[in-house]
């Protein structure tokens, strides 16, 4: 039998969560390890100041209490099994992580604890102009694209190898108007200020962080996954951990002389 690890960012309770396990259960052996509450754009973090401790939901489902995504896989991975899980799936998201937000997705960070021990490892997201939507979307394309592709790697292999994972986001869209699967590069990001000043009733400033439009800069290819999602298809992305800029290091020998 095989065995899928799965965690996510939004927390054990997300409907998104409950529409994975739904659409694999049949694959082989799922364990869940969640957060307990959301943890959007907590990015790669570890928790190393509060103790951690597994909650049971019910049987092979756990929220980790004070955890991330990637304190879940870690824990998981160190604690939970014996051997190697066949596949590792952080997903599905509520809401989209294409170019650079993948660095700050705790979605995709739990891939990403994944793919550093060389286990095949994919970050799913569901792609939503309103977040809060998420009680009452019906996520069956989102079901059928990771169901297909976990089978694919299940059944045959997995694509890439080393410290690599698969970015994957699923389009808004009725299922009639869904073109398919493309593979992409990260589109570039753009950022605004949506930090929000606001007072307390005692009078003491705060800041609160809202959401940025999904806007971007096309690639001269024109194969973002930006692109790609608006265009109706759902945009595969391989990432690779290793983040050296290669052409850069004679330069900056060159520069540091």
């Amino acid at each position: 039998m095989k065995n899928i690890l799965i965690t996510n960012d939004d927390g054990f309770d997300s409907p998104a969560l409950e529409a994975l396990v739904e659409a694999i259960k049949d694959l082989g052996r799922i364990l869940v390890v969640a957060p307990a509450s959301e943890k959007s754009a907590c990015g790669h973090g570890l928790t190393l100041t509060k103790p951690l401790r597994f909650v049971k939901i019910k049987d092979d489902y756990y929220k980790l209490d004070n955890g991330t995504p990637a304190d879940c896989i870690y824990l998981a991975l160190n604690t939970l099994y014996t051997i190697k899980p066949d596949l590792i799936i952080s997903g599905i998201n509520i809401g989209a992580n294409m170019g650079e937000d993948v660095t700050y997705s705790g979605t995709v960070a739990g891939a990403m604890e994944g793919a550093i021990r060389e286990i095949p490892s994919i970050a799913i997201s569901q792609v939503l102009s309103d977040k809060n939507d998420a009680f009452i979307y019906d996520f069956t394309l989102a079901k059928e694209v990771t169901r297909n592709i976990a089978q694919k790697i299940l059944d045959s292999s997995f694509p890439l190898n080393g410290r690599k994972l698969l970015n994957i986001n699923i389009p808004q869209v009725k299922r009639k108007d869904y073109k398919g699967i493309k593979t992409t590069q990260l589109g570039y990001r753009l950022y605004g200020n949506d930090a929000h000043l606001h007072r307390n009733p005692r009078g003491q400033e705060y800041y609160w962080l809202g959401l940025h439009p999904l806007e971007w800069n096309e690639r001269e290819e024109n194969n973002s996954d930006f692109q790609a999602v608006f265009d109706g298809y759902t945009s595969i992305t391989p990432i690779l951990l290793d983040m050296t800029s290669y052409k850069d290091i004679n330069i900056v020998s060159n520069w540091i002389k």
